[in-house]
């Protein structure tokens, strides 16, 4: 079913505030997630459920990996003859704050997407905070609002010194939006509605703050333009650096937490790949791990994540770890606590070990 009311645009055009081997080839948009997804396909999966058939996708400067993974829209229903998937290019941040990821300069360089829409509002996504919700009612709640802007927040469920809060007063107007929260603050899930002649007023008269995040440039007139507040109470997952993305995974492998974000009614799509089953051979012991399609088992895998085209050797054990794409874990190799980026071969015998509290992280690897 086509939503005529709403078009969405998502931006992946910044980069994460910490230091990551994780990031020195790909945006954080196109970081691997669970195996099989990228985080880019939970706003995609959200927009299409939701029967948004418009998209755009403002693109970071290294772009390849996204382009790759997302094409024409096809694998997401937005590869359509009316409408369908856009991608735009991004531009240079003129700020650095925490926290700030909608670039007005983006929105308003690529304003024709809302100039030649017919559609009442806007729905507007980052990347790194994922959830799976169903937008039509956050949309039909932002239409009997009456408001200019509903901005959706989670009550954080930890401290999160890269993601934003929301100070909100009297009826659930937003007054402040802040970089930073603590635990039970109004963390801000980097979603909103916005009316879209609203976000083309804004678009005109704040051109000369186009450096600044688009909440920073309407800071002064949150009063004046109307904005809203509506709590999301599902799961929301923030993805800010090397440590959350393992601890976040890592609850994944709990039911009653992935039961949360995955659900039938509402499908996380992602790029198809022809690839055969996993396979399992005797003598291999897996217990409480994601195996993607493609890898071949022949030791052991304990409470980790494993992407497509893994080979464990015999003799190997991969234990609370995350393995990436087409990496090899050689017989006798031990990896545990550990991050192992795509196309890495671990030797023979060798052992690669991370703590709890300190992660090991290899980098993209050259084998192919």
């Amino acid at each position: 079913m086509m939503n005529t009311k709403a078009i969405g645009y998502i931006t992946a055009n910044y980069a994460g505030n910490e230091p990551s081997k994780l990031l020195e080839n790909r945006p954080v948009a196109a970081l691997p997630f669970l195996g099989r997804y990228r985080l880019i396909d939970f706003p995609l999966s959200n927009m299409t459920n939701a029967g948004i058939h418009t998209v755009g996708l403002a693109m970071p400067g290294n772009w390849r990996s996204i382009a790759d993974h997302v094409g024409h829209g096809g694998d997401f229903q937005l590869d359509r003859k009316i409408g369908g998937l856009y991608t735009f290019p991004g531009n240079p941040y003129g700020t650095t704050k925490r926290g700030m990821r909608f670039l007005l300069r983006d929105i308003i360089s690529n304003r024709e997407l809302f100039e030649r829409s017919d559609a009442q509002y806007v729905v507007v996504m980052g990347a790194n905070i994922i959830f799976n919700m169903d937008l039509n009612e956050v949309i039909d709640a932002h239409e009997r609002s009456g408001v200019g802007i509903t901005m959706l927040y989670v009550k954080a469920e930890r401290k999160h010194s890269d993601a934003s809060r929301l100070i909100i007063g009297d009826a659930g107007r937003v007054q402040k939006v802040e970089p930073g929260c603590e635990y039970g603050d109004n963390k801000f899930i980097d979603c909103f509605i916005i009316n879209r002649d609203l976000l083309l007023d804004i678009i005109k008269h704040y051109a000369n703050a186009d450096y600044l995040d688009f909440f920073e440039a309407i800071a002064g007139d949150m009063a004046r333009i109307d904005v809203c507040s509506y709590e999301y109470k599902g799961l929301a997952i923030g993805i800010f650096g090397e440590r959350s993305y393992y601890e976040r995974s890592m609850e994944l492998l709990a039911p009653t937490v992935y039961d949360q974000l995955f659900q039938k009614d509402r499908p996380i799509r992602t790029k198809a790949h022809d690839a055969a089953p996993a396979k399992y051979y005797a003598g291999s012991n897996v217990a409480n791990s994601f195996v993607s399609a493609g890898s071949k088992i022949h030791g052991t895998v304990r409470n980790s994540i494993l992407s497509r085209n893994v080979i464990v050797e015999s003799g190997a054990n991969v234990t609370n770890s995350i393995i990436m794409y087409g990496c090899v874990i050689k017989r006798g190799a031990r990896v545990e606590n550990a991050i192992i980026d795509k196309n890495n071969l671990v030797p023979e015998n060798t052992e690669y070990r991370g703590t709890p509290d300190a992660i090991m992280v290899i980098g993209k690897g050259t084998r192919f």
